[in-house]
């Protein structure tokens, strides 16, 4: 079955990355930002050699986002730059995974969910929702 493996972050978390802090998070040293890399790097190893990485991504911060609309009165998209609100957590990087189960997705992200990063960083939950084929079912769901 393939899932959708999320982890999250705030513009703020990535300016704290950059080594600026705010008071949401402390600054993050370089030893701090390569330990975060070095256990994601491990984990995308792992998975490629067990044959459960189907792809996996880093985003961008936040504040590259690009909002699109349906046209409006004049006919155009509606087009935004930026996030929509300060502080809201958004999608900061992805797996797509093909795991045996639900048991295993779960036992992967609770190893990535501990990613190292400094004291009193916030931490954000690694999400995971399976993925359906283009019928609208699960993908390798039985029955």
């Amino acid at each position: 079955m393939k899932y959708f493996v999320m982890v999250q972050g705030t513009q703020a978390d990535y300016e704290a990355m950059a080594g600026r802090a705010s008071a949401d998070s402390p600054a993050w040293t370089e030893q701090d930002v390569r330990a975060m890399f070095a256990f994601m790097e491990g984990i995308n190893a792992e998975l490629v050699e067990s044959g459960e990485m189907v792809e996996g991504q880093g985003l961008a911060e936040p504040a590259r986002t690009r909002s699109v609309l349906p046209p409006g009165a004049d006919g155009r998209p509606v087009v935004s730059d930026g996030p929509d609100r300060e502080g809201e957590l958004r999608l900061a990087g992805y797996w797509v995974l093909d795991c045996a189960s639900p048991e295993r997705v779960t036992e992967i992200a609770a190893r990535i969910a501990q990613c190292p990063q400094p004291e009193g960083a916030p931490v954000h939950p690694v999400l995971i929702r399976p993925v359906m084929d283009d019928g609208g079912e699960l993908t390798g769901a039985t029955g």
